[in-house]
């Protein structure tokens, strides 16, 4: 099962990230937790400069962009 994290602030940009996760995860069928994170000092842990941040199994993979839906199902099938 895969993890996958949209580390934001609660902006407009994480928010659009967050449903394109979602929707990445529903249309490709693979098993997956999705999590919004928008705790500050989470977001500090993890040394986040910039946001929207897409965080899959521990790795940074996108930042300070929207990431698309059909962007994220390539990251997920990995």
């Amino acid at each position: 099962m895969k993890t996958i994290k949209v580390l934001g602030t609660g902006c407009s940009k994480c928010n659009v990230t967050y449903q394109n996760a979602l929707e990445a995860v529903k249309r490709s069928g693979i098993e997956a937790e999705v999590s919004k994170i928008e705790d500050i000092m989470e977001l500090m842990e993890l040394n986040v400069l910039t946001t929207p941040v897409l965080m899959i199994d521990g790795v940074q993979y996108i930042k300070g962009r929207v990431a698309d839906v059909k962007e994220i199902m390539d990251l997920i099938a990995k």
